[in-house]
């Protein structure tokens, strides 16, 4: 269990001055922020990276993390987890999720350590190299397990995003990322002040429930679509990921690379299949 109870909604209330470019009137009020905080990812008692998170489902942020990572190869390769408040004196610094892996895991952490940077949605930073950059698709669905995704569900899934991100409807400044059944239903949803923490998160919590082992669905996110996103979509077999902004040059080449479909500008008149169309169903 977290020695560290998260907050209900990862918001925070400050008080503000709304001004109207029609209006001389100005009205001070409180109003709801989304929190963000650093959270560090500790292995084996040693810090591998520090992200700028919301301190909410952070057991999910740290299991996806390391398994997009490839960090671990799996969620059972993680023997423990811990969220505890980081303090310096009398000053909170942030929040340390210490997470205790399989030593053949720890061993590979070792040889290729990351000294990421907690820039939200930059995966390079830190990276000594070009040569230290990996690009690897990791991921080809088998052949007679692909999925395809009628462009109705597809539709309907969209349909009902915005009213399920709760936290962003009081901050205006959350991303999500939601997996979705084969009949348009969101199962399951995560947000987070950063795209790739939200994907992280939702792959951690799809990692601990078997309902989801098959993979029998897809993704869907409210930002664009970076080269994170999709490599760690594939690394978590993800095998279609739509999103509502565009994709990247680099996100379309790995995508195509994984076998992932690779869906964006996902809006109410329509949208744009970049990988893999065949996937997507008429009807």
């Amino acid at each position: 269990m977290s020695s560290v109870e998260e907050k209900k909604f990862g918001v925070l209330s400050v008080d503000v001055v709304r001004h109207s470019f029609t209006s001389p009137t100005t009205v001070a009020q409180p109003d709801l922020v989304a929190e963000e905080v650093p959270v560090a990812l500790v292995f084996n008692g040693i810090s591998h990276a520090v992200m700028m998170a919301t301190p909410l489902d952070l057991e999910d942020f740290a299991v996806g993390f390391a398994l997009s990572e490839k960090i671990v190869d799996q969620a059972s390769q993680i023997y423990d987890l811990e969220v505890v408040n980081a303090h310096s004196g009398i000053d909170q610094l942030g929040i340390e999720v210490h997470m205790h892996i399989a030593q053949a895991c720890f061993a590979r952490l070792k040889q290729k350590r990351r000294n990421l940077s907690g820039a939200t949605g930059c995966g390079l930073c830190g990276l000594e190299s070009l040569q230290a950059l990996d690009l690897a698709a990791d991921y080809s669905p088998p052949v007679n397990d692909v999925i395809s995704v009628k462009q109705s569900v597809l539709q309907k899934a969209f349909a009902s995003l915005s009213e399920q991100q709760t936290l962003n409807a009081l901050t205006g400044s959350m991303h999500a990322a939601a997996w979705v059944n084969l009949d348009g239903e969101i199962e399951l949803l995560r947000e987070d002040v950063g795209r790739h923490n939200a994907l992280d998160k939702l792959i951690g919590r799809l990692s601990k429930d078997t309902k989801f082992e098959k993979r029998s669905g897809f993704a869907i996110m409210s930002s664009r679509a970076s080269y994170e996103l999709v490599q760690k979509s594939a690394r978590a077999q993800i095998q279609i990921l739509a999103t509502i902004s565009a994709p990247t040059s680099l996100a379309i080449d790995i995508a195509r690379r994984a076998g992932i479909c690779l869906i964006g500008f996902v809006r109410k008149s329509g949208f744009v299949i970049y990988t893999h169309p065949e996937r997507l169903i008429a009807e």
